[in-house]
């Protein structure tokens, strides 16, 4: 683990920061960091402390560096000491309710904001409303001892994207915001943008290292092209090329011995539905006569694990930690609910882990085996998709002759996994990974910024 630094604040207005003894041997210093905000200062040995560095009220002020006491990591950039990283953490849907200033979703970002200590991080909650760009500074959200807080920092040194749904992602508005941020500001901006299906299916059915893992994925052409796909598979899935939560998927079988066609579906009222037709015309004039065909992917068909019946998938999440590294950060297996198209809770599925569903050594090779395709694929969908990404969440299925096979790839992952109580160690992890990754970006802006801006 890299070394942290706790940050003091002294009482006095003097111009000095007393540091590390080590930081003056071979550099010489002059200039103090936070974020966009840098001044010229005065560098003495501290007298008796190796982890902390100790700044006046006056460099703090002028720093816009909030008094918190917080152990952070240090950069070394020519003759400037940066202290950080300030993460600014870009989302939309504020409320005016101090104690829940982001509504829903407070609870998650207090829990993603608590690890700024274990991860030595400096994260801050913002919206495009928030900056002030004349001053250079963003009226950020804190929260600190269990309550939220609003404090003025300067402009991070990264932004970590937690926008919440496709509609604020292509708001003008909000593009603008990202793109002058990147562009005039040269602030890297990670996990930019959702995943669209039919996008990633093509980039990764390029790469040779991950194609195994891809079901046969069109989009929808005609009804012809589902037949044909029917016919070989069995059944298939017709899904929202940038669907989520399982919203609007369909399974199409087709039973060779009777001539039939089946569709399962949740209809507009949240019932799990089978319907049966004699032919696949009737099927889709009866079921899709209000949905825009164009939209709508179709997927091959897999014979999955099952339990009692039920369908067997597995979310697994990756992200990258503080040296750039992918890592596998958590696996849930999730059962389909009875009669339902996916496994989403949403529709009555359930989470397990593992270890719950299978015996030992079976549960190890599962892990193995999900693990080794998520970091393969992780791999190949940061060499093909534009942007940088830390953090991916997959949806994976085992098939009944142990075959690994993706279906979706999510780039702002949901987290209702954690829910489970088994599952909480992941849930810590992969909320530590998301802010780390932003000390590794800091320093690349740093060493590399021709990679991270170019």
């Amino acid at each position: 683990m890299r070394k942290h630094y706790l940050i003091e604040v002294a009482q006095n207005d003097q111009l000095i920061v007393f540091c590390p003894p080590t930081f003056l041997k071979d550099k010489e210093l002059s200039r103090i960091a936070f974020g966009s905000r840098s001044i010229e200062v005065d560098f003495i040995p501290h007298p008796d402390q190796n982890d902390r560095i100790s700044i006046s009220r006056e460099i703090q002020k002028a720093l816009h560096f909030p008094n918190f006491n917080t152990p952070l990591h240090v950069f070394f950039d020519n003759h400037s000491l940066i202290i950080g990283p300030l993460v600014g953490i870009f989302t939309a849907g504020f409320t005016t309710i101090p104690a829940e200033p982001i509504g829903e979703r407070t609870v998650f970002f207090s829990k993603l904001l608590s690890v700024n200590k274990i991860v030595g991080a400096f994260p801050f909650i913002f919206g495009e409303q928030h900056i002030d760009w004349e001053q250079g500074i963003i009226e950020g959200y804190l929260f600190h001892n269990d309550a939220w807080e609003t404090v003025e920092v300067p402009f991070p040194n990264v932004i970590y994207d937690r926008l919440p749904n496709r509609k604020s992602e292509s708001n003008p508005i909000l593009i603008k915001v990202r793109d002058r941020l990147q562009k005039e500001y040269h602030i890297p901006w990670y996990n930019p943008g959702f995943f669209n299906k039919l996008d990633i299916h093509e980039r990764l059915i390029q790469d040779e290292t991950v194609a195994k893992f891809l079901p046969e994925t069109l989009p929808f052409t005609s009804f012809s092209s589902i037949e044909t796909m029917l016919s070989t598979h069995g059944h298939v899935y017709i899904k929202p090329k940038n669907g989520s939560l399982g919203l609007g998927v369909h399974q199409l079988i087709y039973d060779k011995y009777s001539d039939d066609y089946y569709c399962r579906y949740q209809d507009e009222n949240g019932v799990n539905r089978l319907r049966k037709f004699s032919s696949l015309e009737r099927l889709m004039s009866n079921v899709f006569s209000n949905q825009s065909l164009e939209k709508m992917v179709v997927q091959q068909g897999i014979n999955l694990l099952r339990r009692e019946s039920r369908t067997i998938d597995f979310r697994v999440h990756t992200n990258k930690d503080d040296l750039g590294n992918w890592h596998v950060s958590a696996i849930a297996a999730k059962i389909a609910g009875p009669g339902s198209v996916t496994t989403h809770t949403r529709s009555g599925g359930e989470i397990k882990t593992i270890e719950e569903i299978s015996p030992l050594e079976e549960s190890t090779l599962h892990k193995e085996r999900l693990s080794d395709a998520a970091l393969l694929l992780s791999n190949s969908l940061d060499r093909h998709v534009e942007g940088i990404i830390g953090e991916i969440g997959f949806d994976l299925g085992i098939d009944r002759n142990g075959d690994v096979w993706l279906f979706e790839a999510n780039s702002k992952p949901g987290r209702t996994i954690f829910s489970h109580p088994g599952l909480k160690d992941f849930d810590l992890l992969t909320r530590k990974l998301s802010i780390a990754f932003a000390v590794f970006l800091t320093e690349q802006s740093l060493l590399h910024p021709e990679e991270i801006f170019t």
